[in-house]
């Protein structure tokens, strides 16, 4: 097996298929993707604790039973975990969806799921070091960066918005005040999720043309001078 800084540290033992090295690869596993599934959870997220974790524990286990097959049979091919990198990129796909605002939620997740899958099948695999590394940074990579994101993005010329107006006949002083503003409209979609509701809704994308905006005005800034209209009823920034 390839050497790891880890198993190293822990003896010989850690790198052979021993109970005790299974119980520590399962076990870590598990831990790993119990820490990812709180951190989703707590964002109330669809895919939380239990499933982050079911997805490292099959993935570990599996990697198992596919070293167990290559070390006592003819087989050569770790075939059970190839098809677990399928079967996890299916699970989370499922967690991926599209709301009534247009807006696809859950892509975070379902890329840390199938993350989470390949950091049990390190484990299980006996690369305790990588494993803790690809951790780490599916961590940082959910839970700070984020942050970063967000930065990044209130401050482009390019964002879209949820739109729900009083009435349809609204739509032409909204585009006038817009465009007043130094804001150019690049679409506008109506969407018919709201068809007999009453309200007149849409997505509409804007480019920041204004300098002024451009140098002062955070995209919520700008939401909130747009939601102060008397014939605006809610608007948003979409994901």
């Amino acid at each position: 097996m390839t050497h790891d800084y880890l198993a190293s540290l822990l003896g010989p033992w850690a790198s052979q298929l021993t109970l005790g090295a299974i119980v520590l690869r399962v076990t870590l596993a598990v831990l790993l993707g119990a820490i990812i599934g709180c951190e989703r959870s707590s964002k109330r997220h669809s895919a939380g604790l239990r499933t982050f974790m079911l997805v490292s524990l099959s993935t570990a286990s599996i990697m198992i039973i596919d070293l167990c097959i290559i070390a006592n049979t003819p087989c050569q091919v770790p075939l059970l975990s190839a098809s677990a990198i399928i079967g996890t990129a299916m699970i989370s796909g499922n967690s991926i969806l599209f709301s009534s605002k247009n807006q696809i939620k859950g892509l975070t997740t379902s890329a840390g799921l199938w993350a989470c899958g390949i950091i049990g099948l390190a484990a299980g695999a006996g690369f305790y070091t990588l494993s803790i590394l690809l951790f780490l940074f599916l961590l940082c990579s959910i839970s700070w960066f984020p942050v970063l994101e967000t930065y990044l993005k209130d401050r482009s010329n390019h964002f879209e918005v949820h739109l729900e107006l009083k009435s349809k006949t609204d739509l032409a002083s909204f585009v006038s005040t817009v465009r007043a503003l130094g804001i150019q409209i690049e679409d506008i979609e109506s969407n018919p999720a709201y068809l007999n509701s009453g309200l007149s809704v849409y997505s509409v994308s804007f480019t920041v043309n204004s300098a002024e905006l451009k140098r002062y005005k955070k995209h919520r800034e700008i939401i909130d001078a747009l939601r102060s209209l008397d014939y605006v009823y809610y608007i948003e920034e979409m994901n």
